[in-house]
C-alpha cells in the first residue's frame, strides 16, 4: 500500500462514536493532513480543494484509535522476541494508534536518560503507530527519574517481585519511597507490578506435576497480589494524607480478592488507578490444558468465577481500563517441548487482538461500543497524559481513527498475525469485529483491503511521543 499525500482528508461515516459520551450518525470528519489534526466535525462541511474523500460502508463504524498502554516491544536487546517494526504493525492491524512501551525486556532497560536514547535510536524509522515510553524504577536509579520525566516518559514502572530478567530487579518499600519522593510534584504515574512475596503466602508446589496449569496457578496465589496491593494503597494513602500525593497505578490486575481494598481506596479518593488485561477477561484456568505453556503469564489467568468478578469491577469502574500486556518470546522459551509451566517464559502475545477480545466477550454481557472507547481509548490516554491529543475524535486532536465492522466475524489464523513470534493462545479463536483501516494523524497505516503483502503504509509513519 502506498501513501498518497493529500492536504485534506474527509471521512464520511453513517455510524460514528466520537467519544464515550458522543455517538452520532451520520457524521463527517475533516482532517488537515499537513498537521495530522482534526479541524472540523459535523454533518455538513464545506470541503476544501485538494480533499481526499473516504466514505465508509453502512456496516462500518468510525471510532477513535485505540491506546494500548502496556506493550513490551523488547528492542533493542531481545528483538528476537519482538521489535518496533513487527510490534507496531500488529498494533495497527488491531486498530491501535498509540502504544506505550514498557521499560523492561529490552537491553538496556529504560532506567536512565542514556538508556532511553538507545531505545529511541533503535525505534527510528520503524514505527507504524505512535509510541510513548514508560521509564523504569529499579534499586539505586531514583536519581535518574527527574531527568527521565524531563525527557518525556509517561511515568515509571517497578516490580515488587522478581521480574524474570536480571537487568530489571525488583524494589523494596524503601526504594519505592525514594521513587515516590521524586514524583511528588509530577502529574505522571508510578506503576506497580503488584505481586510480592510474603510469609503467609502458600505457594509450595513441589508435589505437583509442573506440566499441569494448576501447578503454576498454585505457585502464584492471590495473596501475592493482595499483599502487594495493600502496600501500594498504604503508601498512596500516606503521601495523599500528608499533602504530597503521588499518582499510583496497578498494572495487569488478576486477583479478584484485591477488589474490596481497591474499591475502598477509590471511595477515599486516593489517586490510584487500575488496569486489567484481555486474557484475564477472556480465559479461565479450568479450561487450560496440561503443557499449554503459551497461556502462562504473571500474574496468572485464574478461575472462571474470578474472571466474572473482574468483569463486574470493570463495569462498575473499579478497574479503569484494559491493556494487552503484549509480552511475547521465542517458541523455545515457551518450553512447549516439555510443557513445563515452571520453566516457561510468562507472557501472552495479543497486541493485535484486544478490540476483538473485549468486544466478543463484552457483547455477551451487554457492553456498549461507548464503553469500549472508554476502556480502550479515552481512559488510557488520560492515564498516560496524552488526552490533549489522543483518545477521542474531536477538533484539535490527532486524527487517530479506526474503521471496523463490529458485526463481522473472523477466525485468527497464524498467517494473519503480524507480531514477530506467532505463538498465541488466541490462534484458532473466532472473534467479532473486523478492523478494515487504521489511520494515525490523518495517514492510513493499515488497510485490510490491500493485499497481505502491502496492507501497511510503505513508509512507517509513527512517531515517538516525548513531550
Amino acid at each position: 500500500m502506498t501513501t498518497t499525500q493529500q492536504q485534506y482528508l474527509l471521512v464520511k461515516a453513517e455510524k460514528a462514536i466520537l467519544s464515550p459520551q458522543h455517538a452520532t450518525a451520520p457524521t463527517q470528519v475533516l482532517i488537515d493532513q499537513t498537521t495530522g489534526k482534526i479541524i472540523q466535525i459535523g454533518q455538513a462541511i464545506d470541503i476544501p480543494k485538494d480533499t481526499q474523500i473516504l466514505t465508509l460502508d453502512n456496516d462500518q463504524l468510525l471510532m477513535p484509535g485505540l491506546v494500548d498502554a502496556h506493550v513490551h516491544l523488547n528492542e533493542p536487546g531481545r528483538t528476537e522476541w519482538e521489535g518496533f517494526e513487527t510490534g507496531t504493525k500488529a498494533a495497527a492491524a488491531g486498530g491501535i494508534t498509540t502504544v506505550i512501551d514498557m521499560p523492561l525486556n529490552a537491553i538496556p532497560p529504560t532506567t536512565t536518560p542514556d538508556n532511553l536514547d538507545i531505545k529511541l535510536n533503535a525505534a527510528k524509522g520503524q514505527l507504524h503507530v505512535d509510541v510513548g515510553f514508560w521509564g523504569g524504577v529499579i534499586p539505586d536509579n531514583s536519581q535518574h527519574l527527574p531527568a527521565l520525566l524531563d525527557r518525556g516518559v509517561r511515568g515509571f514502572k517497578c516490580f515488587l517481585i522478581e521480574s524474570g530478567v536480571d537487568e530489571f530487579p525488583c524494589v523494596n518499600e524503601e526504594q519505592v519511597r525514594l521513587a515516590m519522593d521524586q514524583m511528588i510534584h509530577s502529574d505522571k504515574v508510578l506503576l506497580f507490578h503488584a505481586e510480592m512475596d510474603c510469609d503467609h503466602c502458600s505457594n509450595n508446589t513441589k508435589e505437583l506435576d509442573p506440566r499441569t496449569y494448576n501447578s503454576f496457578l498454585q505457585s502464584r496465589p492471590q495473596q501475592l497480589e493482595t499483599t502487594a496491593i495493600d502496600m501500594i494503597i498504604r503508601l498512596t494513602r500516606e503521601y495523599y494524607e500528608k499533602g504530597t500525593p503521588v499518582n499510583t497505578h496497578i498494572v495487569h490486575l488478576s486477583a479478584a480478592d484485591a477488589l474490596p481494598a481497591i474499591r475502598q481506596a477509590k471511595k477515599d479518593h486516593l489517586p490510584l488507578t487500575v488496569e486489567t488485561c484481555f486474557h484475564y477477561l477472556n480465559f479461565a484456568s479450568e479450561t487450560i490444558q496440561d503443557g499449554a505453556t503459551h497461556f502462562k503469564c504473571c500474574p496468572p489467568i485464574r478461575e472462571a468465577n474470578n474472571r466474572e468478578a473482574l468483569w463486574t469491577a470493570l463495569l462498575d469502574g473499579t478497574i479503569d481500563y484494559v491493556v494487552s500486556d503484549h509480552s511475547p518470546c521465542t517458541a523455545q522459551l515457551k518450553r512447549l517441548d516439555t510443557g513445563d509451566f515452571g520453566q516457561a517464559w510468562g507472557g501472552i502475545a495479543s497486541v493485535q487482538f484486544g478490540l476483538h477480545i473485549l468486544w466478543t466477550e463484552g457483547r455477551r454481557r451487554g457492553v456498549t461500543l461507548q464503553q469500549l472507547i472508554h476502556w480502550l481509548s479515552k481512559v488510557p490516554a488520560e492515564r498516560t497524559q496524552l488526552h490533549h491529543r489522543k483518545g477521542e475524535i474531536k477538533v484539535g486532536n490527532d486524527a487517530d481513527l479506526v474503521i471496523w465492522r463490529p458485526e463481522a466475524s473472523w477466525k485468527v489464523d497464524v498467517k494473519d498475525i503480524h507480531f514477530k513470534n506467532k505463538l498465541s493462545p488466541y490462534v484458532g479463536t473466532t472473534f467479532y469485529g473486523v478492523v478494515d483501516q487504521t489511520i494515525v494523524r490523518g495517514q492510513t497505516v493499515f488497510d485490510r483491503s490491500s493485499s497481505s503483502s502491502s496492507s501497511f503504509a510503505s513508509v512507517p509513519l509513527g512517531q515517538t511521543l516525548l513531550e
